[in-house]
């Protein structure tokens, strides 16, 4: 009788082990009556009937998907290699299970074509300076091709874009010219800028001499305090007109007696 009831208990807990499952708030499990598709149940505690009931697991996370670099030919003959990442997520747990057999190496082997695909079709200019794009238009075809599946790609994003050594060198030239365009263009804006402000400087000295006379003795007074040495220079005339004018001029008035 005693062997009897340990038996019975041994079975129950079996039953009973068997039958309990204990979900997290992420995961979804997919039952299957024999082989026949029953319901997605979870989170929390679920029951399932011992050898008639079976279940998958699946993770409802963003899971990270790095895109091994792959080898590009661009549409202007460059080659390169480009790695990518991908965050992706399961959003029908029934879809992932039934339409797929490994939703993930399905959605990592599709990144990886669509990737060759969409900068294969691209110049090498426009993967280096429109990156974004490219970023919205990989993830955009992700998605549509993984929503049978159960999938949704939130994000893509180009990690890594490695350059030939001859291209590389070739852009650090082109880079150095543009630098030294954009130097000659600033340096030519300047002398024209200069050259305006000089020609307004000397209209406005035509118009007031005297405002000639004051800037050479300010530059005197300039090389003076700079040099400590003689300085040879001639008198202009201008500056000593109005005394010459002066002691020149016949003294007309009556002297008176």
């Amino acid at each position: 009788m005693t062997f009897s009831f340990m038996f019975l208990v041994l079975l129950a807990v079996l039953f009973l082990s068997s039958a309990i499952r204990v979900l997290r708030e992420y995961e979804r499990a997919v039952v299957f009556r024999l082989g026949r598709f029953l319901a997605v149940k979870g989170p929390g505690l679920i029951l399932l009937i011992p050898v008639i009931d079976k279940m998958r697991k699946v993770d409802l996370r963003v899971t990270t998907l790095d895109v091994p670099s792959q080898e590009v030919i661009t549409r202007d003959n460059v080659s390169i290699n480009v790695s990518a990442v991908v965050y992706f997520r399961v959003v029908e747990a029934d879809k992932a299970v039934i339409q797929v057999e490994d939703y993930y190496y399905a959605t990592s082997q599709l990144a990886q074509t669509t990737l060759r695909s969409i900068c294969g079709q691209a110049e090498l200019d426009e993967i280096l300076a429109e990156r974004e794009k490219l970023n919205a238009r990989i993830q955009e075809i992700l998605d549509a091709d993984t929503e049978p599946w159960g999938v949704k790609v939130s994000k893509v994003e180009i990690k890594e874009i490695d350059l030939p050594e001859e291209m590389k060198r070739a852009m650090a030239k082109q880079a150095e010219a543009e630098r030294e365009r954009r130097a000659k263009v600033i340096n030519a804006q300047g002398e024209l800028q200069a050259s305006k402000t000089l020609a307004e400087a000397a209209r406005i000295m035509a118009e007031q001499p005297a405002s000639l006379q004051l800037r050479f003795l300010q530059t005197l007074r300039e090389v003076s305090a700079e040099n400590n040495s003689t300085i040879i220079f001639p008198l202009p005339i201008d500056l000593i007109k109005p005394f010459l004018e002066g002691f020149g001029k016949p003294d007309t008035e009556p002297k008176k007696i």
